[in-house]
């Protein structure tokens, strides 16, 4: 399937999970791709799997911070430059840290909030005017099932998620007239350099009863990333054309 063909699109968080599966998934239908992400090794990685796949040709990384305002613009540029425009940006850099609320740091806080909720802002307002440009750009923003339903000893991250929630009902609004498209993926229960690491990433006395409910009504576990990637694509593609201020969820009927 070539949906894709020529579609220009910046993916963020490219270097493993979720971002790693979409950026591969885009360029498989054919689009062309920068993938960008903090962590340089995970980023080469992709770069093998997409020369492995015959479609590394159309794809091109850059190291990125996306909390770091002088950062974005400059990589976000360079990626429009050698993209020639954008068509389309998929926001998936993210971090979690889990805390008790009563004990959670005010550096804690600032850095998910900083990362996931800014960092959105932050791509998204350096890639607005290229994707206006076009007359039909589209952005993907990833919140998260957290941003709706209760995920203890998460309330940074389910704050920030929160708020991209919002930040994209608010684009998708502000700018629709000129034909952009904002739309929210919300995965949970999915396969991910997070949930895989997710015991090193809460608290030593997380009291994980909790945290039981996080089971997916069908299959055997945890999804895998690409179950995501499948719907960015249907999202970024012209099948997606009348989709716009609202949320997917993909977690497997989690939370249903």
């Amino acid at each position: 399937m070539q949906r894709l063909t020529d579609r220009r699109i910046l993916v963020t968080g490219a270097a493993s999970g979720i971002g790693r599966a979409t950026a591969l998934r885009l360029l498989s239908e054919g689009a062309r791709v920068t993938g960008t992400d903090i962590a340089a090794d995970g980023l080469a990685e992709t770069a093998e799997l997409a020369a492995k796949a015959g479609t590394g040709e159309r794809l091109n990384t850059a190291v990125l911070d996306v909390s770091d305002e002088t950062a974005v613009g400059s990589v976000v540029a360079d990626a429009i430059a050698a993209l020639g425009g954008l068509d389309a940006l998929v926001n998936v850099a993210g971090m979690l840290r889990g805390a008790h609320t009563h004990t959670c740091s005010l550096d804690l806080w600032n850095q998910v909030i900083g990362v996931n909720l800014t960092g959105t802002f932050l791509v998204t307002r350096a890639a607005l005017p290229a994707l206006l440009e076009t007359g039909k750009g589209v952005v993907v923003n990833f919140s998260s099932t957290s941003a709706q339903f209760a995920h203890p000893m998460m309330a940074a991250y389910s704050a920030s998620k929160g708020g991209i929630l919002s930040f994209t009902h608010s684009i998708a609004q502000e700018y629709g007239k000129q034909g952009l498209r904002a739309v929210n993926v919300n995965p949970g229960s999915i396969s991910s350099g997070i949930t895989e690491n997710i015991f090193s990433l809460m608290p030593e006395d997380t009291d994980w009863n909790l945290l039981a409910k996080l089971t997916p009504a069908i299959g055997e576990g945890f999804g895998s990333p690409d179950a995501v990637a499948g719907v960015v694509a249907m999202v970024v593609s012209d099948d997606g054309a009348f989709l716009t201020g609202t949320e997917i969820r993909i977690d497997g009927g989690t939370h249903q």
